[in-house]
């Protein structure tokens, strides 16, 4: 691996879509690397090594802690060069346009998650937040189209940084269609991005790490659980 001589460790949970990224980051860069696993009780080193947010991602590299997904990701692009494997664009304008998106990725893919994820399967509610998210997927869907250039990924030939932004939230979106029996990545309205995701997840610095449905929606009943008897602050 490309890391001797310098040490990652990586503070994060599995289900996470924004350690995913990460994780993600640093396969495509071929690092080896520690993952410190995180429970819902936040570990002393996290709120250690995110004093401002208390919140992971948190790349460790050299003792210096390093937070926020996409500019961990940012940094690992930086920070190891010589693999010819580049995460950014080269472009600057390439880049802007990669952030832009990102930046609205951030703003409603999560929130919309996190709207449906609640939700009683077959309701009127699950019915309308679920189409609010396919409505955010078809802007994206138009998005590929300019980004891709009609090649495999966002990032062109191979997956870049706009691809890791809106591929980790991948393995939530398929746990909330089972959870709530609507289809969300619908070939009719999205056929680019339903392409595209079959080749996220198969690629080689993707699919071992891409948590499993079944296994997101065992967590999705255990994080509803816990939220439900955690006091609100």
């Amino acid at each position: 691996m490309a890391s001797e001589g310098h040490e990652i460790k990586l503070i994060g949970a599995w289900p996470s879509p924004f350690v995913l990224r990460v994780r993600i980051a640093l396969n495509l860069k071929k690092l080896s690397y520690e993952m410190l696993e995180e429970t819902f009780k936040k570990s002393e080193l996290l709120l250690k090594s995110n004093p401002v947010y208390k919140k992971m991602p948190v790349l460790i590299h050299d003792g210096k802690p390093i937070c926020e997904s996409m500019i961990i990701v940012e940094y690992i692009d930086e920070t190891w060069t010589s693999d010819g494997v580049s995460i950014l664009p080269s472009d600057s304008y390439d880049r802007a346009i990669a952030r832009f998106w990102t930046a609205y990725i951030d703003d409603k893919i999560p929130y919309a998650i996190s709207k449906l994820r609640p939700v009683v399967r077959g309701s009127a509610q699950a019915e309308v937040e679920a189409e609010k998210l396919v409505a955010t997927l078809q802007v994206l869907e138009e998005a590929f189209e300019k980004c891709s250039k009609g090649q495999s990924f966002f990032g062109g030939v191979n997956i870049g940084y706009l691809d890791i932004a809106l591929g980790s939230c991948l393995a939530w979106i398929k746990a909330l269609e089972k959870m709530v029996e609507i289809k969300i990545l619908i070939k009719e309205k999205i056929p680019g991005l339903v392409a595209w995701s079959e080749r996220f997840c198969a690629h080689d610095a993707v699919r071992e790490v891409m948590p499993q449905t079944d296994k997101m929606v065992e967590f999705a009943k255990v994080l509803l659980s816990v939220m439900a008897t955690t006091p609100a602050n």
